[in-house]
């Protein structure tokens, strides 16, 4: 079958792009914004890209098109399907289509986290000799792709929250029908589509409602808002985890950082965790896909111990280089809560070292300003914040700035921004830049920039 992907270099269609050139498909796409780590990926596997949404990139011949949940009507490509009455679908569909069936599904969600816990959970099944199938938001380094078939019986997926397609608005999550689940925190986002936490919930209730009762529930037990969802109705066994002993799942840390810990079964100890990831919301994570591996039989006696070879996503935390004694980060930061649990771990590690900030506001939330009174309390452990506040920002970061604990100055564009970095930093600093979009390649020229 030939198949055009319609934004094809975001994370999740670039995975459903790999699953399908891996099945025996014909696969090439379309996408608007075209940079790494997924454009990389997929010339790697010679899938053809095409920049922008002309009718003509959709070749003759085409047997489907795969429509993501960016592309709404009026996009040129999407009037040109409809017009010529070509066969369409979303990306959710057609994995719960040609993938899944004959799977047991391990769904991971939640409002953070969800690409990290995926990572780790299909590490630990491949650790446990399953060889899992996956699809995860971004691309795991110890895998090197962010989507395999695998021969196993489990298949993981990042289970996202946010609408399927401009003619499907249920959550994507709600394809999957998943044996596992992992629901790991959830908090307000996505105000482009959700008016308020309560739309979020009923979505939240709507995968609940769908997990069978043979399956398996993996709770956040810190979470009320997650309490709330199950109190509109549970039919499947529920485990909690979190950082004390009232949970099923618990840890006994060893080092602040959450490079050492115990994991505990109702008490009892299970194995110890010695790996390079650093926070709490990390042993949270961890937690969570160990809870998820064992609900399916995994054997935690050999997969726990391989967590220390385990490597973190791309762009989560990713240390990019050093240069003249300043280390230099990316971080996928859309949410306050992902930026304050993402610093205060980094903190843990550097202790007194100077942290400096590069943000974008780049999420349609954080661009909305529906997160803007959270964002400077979220950057407490920030010793200096460059903040990047675009033309088109529709709220006043000045506002932001001035809350700040730290220094910190707004920039129109990423030359500024890359130039105030120069003049702000000096060796022993750890630069992290925070953004869910390309950021103009920043990181990277800041990088280059130390080097010249």
């Amino acid at each position: 079958m030939k198949l055009h992907i319609l934004g094809i270099c975001g994370t999740f269609m670039g995975g459903v792009a790999a699953l399908a050139r891996e099945l025996g498909h014909a696969v090439d796409g379309s996408d608007q914004n075209v940079y790494p780590p997924m454009s990389t990926q997929l010339e790697q596997l010679g899938i053809g890209l095409h920049s922008g949404y002309a009718a003509s990139h959709i070749a003759a011949g085409t047997d489907q098109v795969v429509v993501g949940n960016a592309l709404s009507r009026g996009n040129p490509a999407v009037e040109h399907v409809l017009d010529a009455g070509l066969r369409y679908t979303s990306g959710a569909q057609w994995l719960s289509e040609n993938v899944l069936p004959g799977r047991e599904t391990l769904a991971v969600a939640g409002t953070h986290g969800k690409t990290t816990t995926t990572s780790i959970l299909a590490f630990l099944l491949e650790a446990a000799g399953r060889d899992p199938g996956f699809l995860v938001g971004g691309v795991p380094e110890n895998f090197g792709v962010s989507a395999r078939l695998g021969t196993g019986r489990e298949f993981v997926v990042e289970a996202d929250e946010y609408d399927t397609a401009f003619f499907d608005k249920r959550s994507k999550f709600v394809h999957y029908r998943p044996a596992v689940a992992i629901l790991n925190n959830l908090e307000y986002d996505h105000a482009d589509i959700f008016p308020d936490l309560a739309a979020i919930q009923r979505q939240f209730h709507h995968l609940v409602r769908i997990v069978p009762g043979r399956g398996r529930l993996i709770v956040n037990g810190e979470e009320p808002a997650l309490a709330e969802v199950l109190a509109m109705g549970c039919w499947t066994p529920v485990e909690t985890f979190g950082l004390d002993g009232r949970f099923d799942w618990t840890a006994r840390l060893h080092a602040a950082d959450g490079t050492n810990f115990d994991v505990l079964h109702r008490g009892a100890l299970v194995g110890t965790v010695r790996w390079p990831l650093v926070g709490r919301h990390n042993v949270m994570n961890g937690l969570a896909a160990i809870a998820a591996a064992n609900a399916v039989g995994a054997d935690l006696a050999r997969a726990i111990p391989a967590l220390s070879g385990f490597v973190s996503v791309k762009r989560r935390l990713e240390v990019l280089g050093e240069r003249g004694g300043i280390t230099v980060y990316d971080d996928f930061a859309h949410h306050p809560t992902a930026i304050r649990t993402t610093l205060e771990g980094l903190r843990a590690r550097v202790g007194g070292a100077r942290i400096v900030v590069a943000m974008e506001p780049r999420s349609n939330s954080m661009r909305l300003g529906a997160h803007a009174a959270q964002i400077a309390p979220s950057l407490e452990q920030a010793d200096a914040v460059v903040f990047l506040h675009r033309p088109e920002l529709a709220w006043d970061a000045g506002k932001v700035v001035g809350a700040l604990r730290g220094e910190g100055e707004t920039v129109p564009d990423a030359d500024a921004l890359v130039a105030a970095l120069g003049r702000r930093c000096r060796a022993g600093d750890h630069v992290v830049f925070m953004s869910n979009g390309g950021f103009d390649g920043a990181p990277r020229r800041f990088l280059a920039q130390l080097a010249g």
